[in-house]
């Protein structure tokens, strides 16, 4: 397991949610005291904090100091808020492009996928907070450090951030393999966020009810799918590709 900063013991917990501290996920050990276990729990949903309940021995994994049930794990970023970072992009004259991560729950995908957005100038990378891959140093370093770099969005309402972008003016785009429009047919240089889902289960429906349009990458081989990694990278730089062919 990779190393990673931690805040452990009820009252540090709460106090470092209290102060608005970037927390990734708070650790709940099963059967803990009901008290403390309410207290944490309460106050990880009021500030859209994730929680998971773990057997004691996980939370052994972190510190072998008295945690007393009760780790939260710190973000190594700083999240940006999609509100206020839109109207900025607007402001400065720039057509935004969004990527939007709808169920990418491993690491190293969302840290290949950060890596390829940030050489690609994507402005901001949305994820939800519940069902979402961690960000720790595994995803730092399969971003090769990009990651740090760009703005990641962490949202409580994925399909309300995807009706705020698309009341914003950005066109939505879906990757689904549920199209046979390809993935070059879409105007590029608008405005734009693209949806990408995970390889098991795609984007979910109402997500793909909302986009403007739907893209797919042909295959030629017997392999249903590409790593959803390597997808991404080929569709953020066909958006690259068309906008400097403007």
């Amino acid at each position: 397991m990779s190393k990673q900063s931690i805040i452990y013991g009820h009252l540090p917990v709460v106090e470092a949610m209290k102060a608005g501290k970037e927390i990734e996920k708070i650790l709940i050990q099963k059967n803990i005291q009901a008290q403390k276990e309410h207290s944490v729990k309460k106050l990880a949903i009021e500030l859209n904090i994730p929680f998971q309940y773990v057997p004691r021995e996980r939370m052994n994994r972190y510190t072998h100091q008295n945690h007393q049930g009760i780790i939260a794990l710190v973000s190594p970023i700083e999240y940006v808020d999609i509100g206020n970072l839109l109207p900025g992009l607007f402001e400065s004259g720039k057509a935004p492009f969004i990527l939007v991560l709808d169920k990418i729950t491993d690491v190293r995908n969302l840290g290949s996928i950060a890596r390829s957005a940030e050489c690609a100038g994507v402005d901001a990378i949305v994820v939800p907070i519940k069902g979402s891959a961690q960000i720790n140093a595994d995803t730092i370093k399969t971003s090769a450090g990009a990651i740090t770099r760009m703005n990641i969005c962490r949202v409580s309402d994925l399909k309300e951030t995807i009706v705020f972008l698309k009341n914003s003016g950005l066109q939505i785009i879906a990757a689904t393999e549920k199209t046979e429009d390809l993935y070059y047919k879409p105007d590029y240089t608008q405005p734009l966020a693209i949806i990408m889902g995970s390889e098991e289960k795609g984007i979910a429906n109402e997500y793909l009810q909302l986009s403007d349009a739907k893209i797919k990458i042909p295959l030629q081989g017997n392999i249903e799918s590409l790593n959803v990694a390597v997808a991404c990278g080929i569709l953020v730089f066909e958006v690259v590709k068309q906008r400097n062919m403007r």
